[in-house]
């Protein structure tokens, strides 16, 4: 690679990088205007609000790069609708811990994501996985129980009557919920295009949301409305960051970036909220996070071993 080539490697990563980084901005600004909204919000209003005014920045953005009319050609819709049913549901359990939890608590819970994916990976896709990324995953769930641990009522008899355990209960099925969402887009982007995709889960969202209309929306004051509007419209913009820093940069070297919201977490929760991080959080999101950027690691490691391999191998005839 000559040196001009290189420098340009350099500043494709740089602008990934700034992009995901950009996007985690949004999504815990976006996280914020939910918690600030308050607990008194159904999830499905909530998820109403964050998926159909998430497609406001996400049409104009389609808009501008002229793929609107293309957008919504699809030879799987019912993909998309299974998609959107599991992210629907992956929403709403994580919107409602959110209110639960204290801010940086809520973040570093989600942290169990990537750790999900490598089980679900080897489940539901028949990956291969390795005692090493077996390893670091029994390690990041071992960080998982340390961070919930302190917030968990199981030996006194109020386990449900505690918001917080309920809070932990539903941050940790959102992450399920989303690692499965996530190996669902895996299948999707083998056919689909990323406009596509992004597309059909706002609507989907909308459209699945509003089932849990019959089931109690609340009304909405000034002040609550206004917050669930910017929660999707930043929700929509941090989708596009995301999908753009992907153009730029490869996974394995903007993912690490995503455990740079704990420390926008810890900051807006303490200023705004008034949550002071446990010992416990910062231990066990130290352990997560190692754990996480070790699998990381490892499948770049191991993305490069596989492009290699078919670099060199002979083609045989």
């Amino acid at each position: 690679m000559n040196e001009a080539a290189g420098q340009g490697v350099r500043v494709n990563q740089l602008t990934g990088i700034g992009l995901k980084l950009a996007s985690v901005v949004f999504f815990v600004a976006m996280a914020t205007c939910v918690k600030a909204a308050g607990d008194g919000v159904p999830p499905g209003q909530i998820v109403f609000f964050r998926s159909s005014m998430a497609m406001i920045p996400v049409l104009i953005y389609l808009a501008a790069r002229r793929q609107l009319s293309t957008a919504f050609v699809t030879r799987y819709p019912l993909r998309h609708i299974w998609r959107g049913m599991v992210g629907v549901a992956a929403m709403g359990f994580g919107f409602y811990g959110l209110t639960q939890l204290p801010l940086p608590d809520a973040i570093a819970l989600g942290y169990a994501r990537p750790l999900l994916m490598v089980v679900l990976a080897s489940l539901v896709l028949g990956e291969t996985i390795r005692v090493y990324r077996w390893s670091a995953v029994t390690v990041g769930l071992v960080g998982v129980m340390v961070i919930s641990w302190p917030l968990l009522t199981i030996f006194d008899g109020e386990f449900w009557q505690n918001g917080q355990t309920r809070g932990v209960v539903a941050v940790l099925v959102s992450a399920f919920l989303v690692a499965f969402a996530m190996i669902l887009v895996r299948r999707l982007v083998e056919t689909e295009r990323t406009p596509t995709i992004v597309l059909y889960f706002s609507l989907s969202a909308t459209m699945l949301s509003l089932l849990s209309l019959p089931f109690g929306w609340v009304p909405l004051d000034a002040r609550m409305l206004t917050l669930l509007i910017m929660a999707g419209v930043l929700g929509g913009l941090g989708q596009i960051l995301l999908t753009q820093s992907y153009r730029h940069a490869e996974v394995s070297t903007i993912a690490p970036f995503e455990y740079t919201s704990i420390v926008f977490g810890i900051v807006i929760g303490y200023f705004l909220f008034g949550d002071i991080p446990q010992w416990s959080m910062i231990i066990g999101t130290a352990i997560v996070v190692g754990a996480g950027l070790y699998i990381i690691v490892r499948e770049h490691r191991l993305g490069v071993e596989r492009r290699a391999g078919r670099r060199f191998t002979t083609p045989q005839g």
